[in-house]
């Protein structure tokens, strides 16, 4: 039997490892930079870690969030300049933890609200509580806020905190001063330096929400009946929210499902619509209230989008509104309520574009707002904001998966290599002083 003898290489040498990688090349078609845009690729992209944990890292080295969503999306941020493409990498590891920018929730205390935000505005929505009460609140609300870290759930914990509000009730029977005071000391109403709610709903399309036409009618969708949170951060919220039955043209059972979606970083919901037992192509508007008359909007169907800048406040400065549309709008123009409509609305109309529901298939749009106070100076910055995210709907970045590769990587350290006697004679030859590579 022959012998084998150990030969210890130098310390210098270099030991070859395999390390897993999988790389996705991100191209920017337009000729704008793209900075810090949420993009996403299927986790089959994955698929050979084989349930490992991993981190995603930029051409830098440094890693970057993300987020594994309800339909086994791999979402990222990646920044991008016009023209050009940049690589990432997806390495088996243990993740940073990152922090939450996209987050939400339900509010049984206070009717039912469904309330969501991320680094830029916060929106709401009304539930069953609110609708048994009378009150009619069809569309989607506007928080603005001017700070990047959440705030919705503790401006609500503020306001409805049951001490505070008996304290209140009681000041009111002593001290209506004092009660008013602290009343607006707690209010989400008033702006305490992170923002506040003050945009009016009522019963409108308020801030870009979608509804069939019947007859030229809309068929308002009024407040959600069951919901389902999908998504809750760090990167995306995610609801789905169902409807009572509505009445199209003589069909009583027409149930609207509707999942919105905000990413971290954007002015803009996705809203993704479907109506079950809908029989037939049906218009479907999507608006944004015109609480006084205005010329201050812009209505572009060639181009995809609605945009508004509501009656600025003294105090509070301006909310602005959009929707964008990524397939063909058949019109999109402005509409003035008759007296009678103003006067049970409280607003002047609405700005609509309008589309066609095809029964089977999903009605996608974005729709946002944003605030003179953080980002936005007026209306003109506002509009030209949603013209590029038009365009960018158009111009999408690309994403390439390369193939999933095991590269070679150089380990420095000592390296232990069995040799058999007859090599030794020819190895007694070579200089072992010089470094030895695999």
């Amino acid at each position: 039997m022959k012998k084998i003898f150990s030969l210890l290489l130098a310390a210098s040498a270099f030991a070859c490892t395999q390390e897993k990688v999988v790389e996705i090349t991100i191209s920017n078609p337009s000729t704008t930079d793209r900075t810090n845009e949420i993009t996403e690729i299927t986790s089959d992209a994955i698929a050979k870690l084989k349930g490992e944990t991993f981190i995603i890292s930029d051409n830098t080295g440094s890693q970057v969030p993300y987020q594994v969503t309800y339909d086994n999306k791999i979402i990222f941020p990646v920044s991008v300049k016009g023209g050009e493409n940049v690589t990432y990498k997806i390495t088996p590891g243990t993740p940073e933890a990152f922090k939450t920018i996209a987050c939400g929730k339900q509010y049984p205390e206070r009717v039912d609200d469904i309330a969501w935000e991320n680094d830029r505005i916060a929106f709401r929505t009304y539930g069953p509580a609110l609708q048994a009460t009378g009150e009619k609140a069809y569309g989607c609300d506007i928080w603005v806020k001017c700070v990047s870290e959440p705030i919705v759930d503790m401006r609500y914990k503020t306001e409805l905190d049951p001490e505070t509000r008996a304290k209140i009730a009681e000041l009111r029977k002593t001290d209506p001063k004092a009660a008013q005071q602290l009343s607006e000391s707690v209010s989400y109403h008033i702006d305490h330096g992170n923002g506040l709610d003050y945009y009016k709903v009522g019963p409108t399309l308020g801030a870009g929400t979608s509804a069939l036409l019947a007859n030229d009618s809309i068929v308002y969708p009024y407040c959600y009946k069951d919901y389902q949170i999908l998504d809750n951060g760090p990167l995306r919220f995610t609801v789905k929210l169902v409807y009572n039955p509505l009445t199209v043209k003589g069909n009583n059972n027409v149930i609207e499902n509707r999942i919105i979606s905000l990413d971290a970083g954007s002015q803009m919901n996705k809203f993704t619509i479907t109506y079950d037992n809908l029989t037939e192509a049906t218009p479907v508007v999507t608006g944004i209230v015109l609480h006084e008359p205005s010329k201050d909007y812009q209505a572009d169907a060639a181009k995809g989008y609605i945009a508004y800048a509501d009656p600025a406040d003294p105090v509070n400065g301006q909310i602005y509104v959009a929707a964008v549309f990524p397939e063909k709008v058949n019109e999109a123009k402005a509409i003035t309520f008759s007296d009678k409509e103003k006067a049970e609305r409280g607003a002047d109309g609405h700005v609509l574009a309008y589309s066609t529901y095809t029964p089977g298939c999903s009605y996608t749009y974005y729709s946002g707002a944003g605030w003179s106070k953080w980002g936005f100076e007026n209306s003109s910055k506002w509009f030209d904001y949603v013209q590029k995210f038009a365009q960018n709907l158009n111009e999408p970045l690309t994403v390439t998966i390369n193939k999933f590769k095991s590269k070679f990587k150089k380990v420095k350290g000592d390296i232990k290599i069995e040799v058999p006697p007859f090599l030794l004679f020819r190895l007694y030859f070579l200089k072992l002083d010089q470094p030895f590579q695999v």
